[in-house]
């Protein structure tokens, strides 16, 4: 083996007219005596939290075995191919999303804010809000130095961040899952165009009238940078050049599908009230928003995301796997067995459409492993029982290698009325975040890594 001091720098970017792209970690930036060692480069380690709204059919996301003898029930089977990154957590509980004393109604904002944050959030329609800081943000803060953006939080579905909306509660709390401090809500973005332009860039201004004349001469971010990455790939040798266009091509092929959202919305619906790069279909929007995702941990431009997969109390309908009824009415069931079948339809959709992301990162490369090798994401909701608004026994996943750190496979079934705080305090940890208390956790989750 040739060994030479030469080699690419990790912050190594393409850059053209209004654009920025950042490149994923290839061969040539890990330096060349690091590649004789047994570890060519420390993981880095990503986290994600996605959020599902309007509770669970419980009985069917639960698996009736504990340990790795165990089977994907209905909502599950779709995670199949990702069992063995896959630790399936029951038993944990959200207590501070019960109503205190005296008060009635706002189980579905509670539900929402305190899921990340571990702490009976104040009720309030006005501007007085006040959660707590977020996991996310825990983490966010100590990885901000490293990353061109701290965090990046994603959602499907448009909310107000201001007024009154259940039981007295802000929309504020419904609007997001992530807070900076325990008065600072972050907007979560449902733009796919506006989360590319912020990862890579499109004009030297967010003005929309820049960003459409930029759209009508019909060139490509990728085709500003053309003669850099002419250059870059004459450095490469034939693994890295292979890396570099299978990523750009990703970079491309979400860059024209929101082009074509955004052609199709502008015919399609000549008045509407959410951004005009948003898919039709529930299924694609979320498909452009993982791409998004999975290109900004590609590029360690963050290494940490939250993801709405929809507000609670949504009245989202899913005609296209049978179930036109709202989401909301359909989740207070009332245990009549055709809601509770729409209901696990629903269910089973969200995480089929999660199980996208798996794949994403389970195919895109990462120093010695991928992206899903790196990472840990949960996954949940803040209702088991949604129609009595039940905050115990939460549908709980666990999804990733977290750096060769967590041991998947498992059914892991805990003592009733464990704090899913207990699990962000472990999740924390192993991102090598430590924390001296965070929210109701009584302790840190035991058992993650086998």
């Amino acid at each position: 083996m040739i060994v030479s001091k030469k080699y690419l720098s990790r912050r190594t970017v393409l850059r053209g007219l209004g654009a920025t792209i950042a490149l994923p970690l290839l061969d040539g930036m890990v330096p060349a005596f690091a590649q004789l060692r047994s570890s060519a480069a420390k993981p880095v380690r990503r986290l994600a939290a996605v959020y599902v709204p309007n509770g669970m059919n419980i009985w069917k996301w639960t698996p009736a075995a504990e340990g790795r003898n165990f089977e994907l029930g209905p909502l599950l089977e779709s995670l199949e191919p990702y069992r063995e990154r896959l630790l399936v957590l029951t038993g944990m509980c959200n207590p501070l999303a019960d109503p205190a004393e005296g008060e009635a109604g706002g189980d579905h904002p509670r539900a929402q804010a305190s899921w990340l944050t571990g702490v009976h959030v104040k009720r309030t329609q006005g501007s007085d809000i006040r959660a707590g800081t977020s996991m996310d943000q825990i983490a966010a803060a100590h990885f901000s130095k490293e990353t061109q953006l701290s965090s990046l939080e994603l959602s499907l579905e448009a909310a107000e961040l201001a007024g009154g909306c259940d039981g007295g509660y802000s929309c504020t709390y419904t609007g997001t899952i992530s807070y900076r401090t325990p008065t600072t809500p972050l907007p979560m973005e449902v733009d796919p165009r506006a989360v590319f332009e912020r990862l890579f860039g499109a004009s030297d201004s967010t003005d929309a009238r820049s960003r459409m004349a930029r759209l009508q001469t019909e060139r490509s971010i990728l085709d500003s940078v053309t003669e850099e990455t002419a250059g870059l790939e004459k450095k490469l040798g034939p693994g890295d050049r292979l890396k570099l266009s299978q990523y750009l091509e990703a970079v491309r092929d979400i860059e024209r599908r929101i082009e074509l959202a955004e052609k199709q919305s502008g015919r399609e619906l000549p008045v509407v009230q959410r951004p005009g790069g948003i898919p039709s279909t529930f299924e694609e929007h979320a498909k452009i928003m993982f791409d998004l995702l999975t290109l900004a941990w590609q590029t360690d431009l963050t290494r940490v995301s939250t993801f709405l997969m929809g507000r609670e109390s949504t009245g989202h309908t899913y005609p296209e796997i049978g179930v036109p009824e709202a989401h909301h009415p359909v989740s207070h069931h009332a245990m009549r067995p055709e809601l509770l079948e729409k209901l696990a339809k629903i269910n089973a959709y969200h995480v089929k459409t999660f199980s996208y992301f798996l794949e994403r990162l389970r195919a895109t490369p990462d120093g010695d492993g991928t992206l899903l090798d790196h990472a840990m994401i949960v996954y949940g909701a803040g209702f088991s029982n949604s129609d009595q608004h039940l905050h115990h026994n939460l549908p709980v996943l666990l999804a990733g290698g977290g750096a060769g750190q967590l041991k998947g496979g498992r059914h892991i079934r805990y003592a009733d009325e464990t704090p899913i705080a207990n699990l962000h305090t472990a999740v924390l940890d192993l991102m090598g975040v430590p924390v001296a208390g965070f929210g109701d956790a009584t302790g840190r989750l035991e058992g993650l890594t086998g």
